[in-house]
């Protein structure tokens, strides 16, 4: 099972750009204690918890000179110890190895291209493993059972293409398992580490899964679909005969069946839910059964095929009551427990479960600065869009209101990245720092957000800037016909697909925002497509049905250009850009800056030089929040509430 989070390309058909991260009112009295901005968006204290397989310590992220880094702690002691010295940027995932030896993932000023780090757990033996310039890294497989090996992906041969290797951890020796023939988005390999399963882009939109019985056999195709269907697997099941996986074939929602791999046939469907794709399963390697499906309505919730597991759970939760909780690591006899709570006003706290003792012990508050009294509550709400689409959403009020008595509010509206991602309930420093400041704050999953079904999806293909934007405008109208808005007190702010929606809410809506934030934004539908990451070029064809084909549609992409359109904007805009971004190039903001400033339009613009696609360096954060505070501040009436 794998416990680090940095995904293989072939995430482009989920999620292309995702960032990861009051008002005075005579009707209401109450006001928010105006909470420090830094609160909100420092590094934890102490996050990303694992447990060593042997059960014995466990480790974490904390900050080193203001970087997030490895540090280990022997279970039952009180002294840590730090593994990792890194300064120019956090560390974006790790797992343990083995008993004595930690890997880590990180890259350079926000470039992407992650090497793969190792270090012995008493802080001896640090060794870059993928020491190699305009290189990504990816983990496929950490091989828990082969303590000395894991399964890695590379773009080292050919930039657009990853190959998988073999990388003995004790010598460095990197094996070629295969070589990418160029159409190969994803390897899967059975629990004795064994490659056997490929996934293909045949023709461009055409998905082939390949199989082969032993690693001494050639490929065979067993089963192609058009990129809207999904196969997706997951696993083999226990006996490396049959894959446990996802599936859409024939129907609109994603199951979860069991799917025999060599004949490309689905078997039987053990678990679908009526409205929502289930997006994960897990399993329990020691027991050899699977545990449970996830799945998200306006949460996420589980289905259990395991007694044991559902047990588990439930005797947890009711003794962390009130929260949301999560396994997020477990030891190799799965008899200790890492267990992470949260909820929408809260980052939750770590916990340590021994399931021999039945002792839960807390081992840290993630942000124990803010007090979840003071946070707000994160509503969920629907409405419906001008063509009758069911559209989910959720509205964070400021402190005290309520969807009965909230009315004549500021708001900002903000839609999500991806586009093919979704916003989900959970604690979002973002969203809680703008409602302390007093604005009600919407999100909504537009047209093409996951995990609603195929149909859904699908009806997002070519209309970036075009229904997919008349989501989001209905969403802000539905808030002023409900009187929850002040429409003279209506901005807009999103990240990257969501700084595109920004710039073109600007353009299609020009007397209905006061204000515009886009955070590394598309504004050139032409020029995006000419500067993407090479490993996503085999996948162009795709994109091209999703979203334009710059020859064929050239008219409809410069229509949803916004910097086409630039003259049509009149609300004042800030862009902020990292320098160093592989998805949206600092050329995107550029070319939208200069069109405004020609045109007289006020641009107010941020560009840090040791960032990429959103800003993980603390101070960056800080920067690009405090100024977005005092933008929307100016341009929204709120300057009582604006930290000084």
């Amino acid at each position: 099972m794998k416990k680090i989070k940095i995904l293989a390309l072939p995430a482009l058909a989920a999620c292309l750009f995702i960032l990861s991260w009051g008002c005075d009112n005579l009707n209401k009295p109450m006001k928010a204690k105006l909470i420090p901005l830094e609160d909100f968006f420092r590094n934890p204290e102490q996050t990303a918890y694992q447990i060593s397989p042997d059960g014995r310590h466990y480790s974490f992220l904390s900050p080193y000179e203001s970087r997030l880094n490895i540090f280990i702690r022997q279970i039952g002691k009180e002294e840590s110890t730090r593994l990792t010295s890194e300064t120019d940027r956090d560390i974006a995932g790790y797992f343990w190895a083995n008993d004595a030896q930690i890997l880590y993932l990180k890259d350079q000023g926000g470039d992407e291209n992650y090497r793969l780090y190792g270090v012995n757990i008493d802080g001896t033996n640090p060794v870059c493993y993928t020491e190699f310039e305009g290189v990504r890294t990816q983990i496929i497989d950490d091989l828990p059972d082969i303590p000395g090996e894991v399964i890695i992906s590379m773009n080292k041969r050919n930039p657009q293409v990853f190959d998988p290797y073999r990388l003995d951890l004790n010598t460095g020796e990197m094996t070629m398992l295969a070589e990418n023939p160029g159409n190969i988005q994803a390897w899967i390999f059975d629990h004795d580490g064994k490659l056997r399963v490929a996934i293909a882009i045949t023709d461009g939109v055409n998905t082939s899964l390949l199989y082969r019985e032993t690693e001494a056999d050639e490929w065979k195709n067993v089963l192609t679909t058009s990129f809207k269907d999904e196969v997706a697997p997951f696993f083999f099941t226990f006996d490396n005969r049959n894959i446990y996986g996802t599936s859409n074939l024939g129907r609109d929602k994603s199951a979860v069946v069991e799917f025999d791999i060599a004949n490309g046939q689905e078997i039987r469907i053990l678990y679908e839910h009526p409205e929502f794709d289930i997006s994960s399963i897990s399993y329990s390697r020691k027991r050899k059964v699977l545990a449970a499906a996830s799945y998200t309505s306006y949460k996420r919730e589980r289905y259990f095929f395991d007694d044991t597991t559902k047990l588990l759970f439930e005797k947890l939760e009711s003794r962390l009551e009130g929260y949301e909780i999560g396994i997020s690591a477990f030891n190799k006899n799965e008899d200790m427990f890492i267990v992470r709570t949260y909820s929408d006003r809260s980052l939750g706290a770590y916990y340590l479960y021994n399931l021999n003792t039945d002792e839960l012990n807390k081992i840290v508050d993630v942000s124990p600065w803010l007090d979840e009294n003071e946070m707000a509550v994160m509503n969920p709400i629907q409405y419906t869009s001008r063509d009758g689409k069911t559209i989910h959403g959720y509205l964070t009020l400021p402190k005290g209101y309520t969807l009965d008595d909230a009315k004549n509010l500021p708001v900002v509206v903000n839609p999500h990245g991806g586009p093919w991602y979704r916003d989900s309930w959970g604690f979002n420093p973002e969203i809680q720092f703008l409602a302390n400041r007093g604005y009600a704050v919407m999100q909504m999953n537009f047209r093409g957000s996951t995990g609603y079904g195929k149909a859904f999806w699908e009806s997002s293909f070519k209309k970036w800037g075009r229904e997919m934007q008349d989501d989001i405008t209905d969403g802000t109208k539905w808030l002023i016909d409900q009187g929850i808005a002040d429409p003279e007190r209506i901005a807009i702010y999103g990240g990257s697909y969501g700084g595109y929606a920004t710039l073109m809410g600007l353009v299609k809506e020009p007397d209905l925002y006061a204000a515009g934030v886009d955070y590394v934004g598309v504004s050139n539908m032409f020029t995006f497509m000419k500067t993407i990451p090479p490993y996503w070029e085999p996948l162009l064809d795709m994109f091209y049905e999703m979203v334009g084909n710059p020859q064929n549609d050239s008219l409809m992409l410069r229509e949803v250009s916004p910097v086409f359109n630039a003259d049509k904007i009149q609300a004042p805009l800030f862009i902020a850009q990292g320098a160093n971004d592989p998805r949206v190039n600092k050329d995107e903001s550029d070319q939208m800056v200069e069109a405004l400033k020609a045109r007289g339009i006020e641009v107010q613009y941020m560009v840090k030089d040791n960032e990429g696609h959103g800003f993980h360096n603390e101070e960056n954060r800080f920067d690009f929040y405090r100024a977005m505070e005092q933008f929307l501040a100016q341009h929204m009436g709120q300057e009582e509430t604006a930290a000084k």
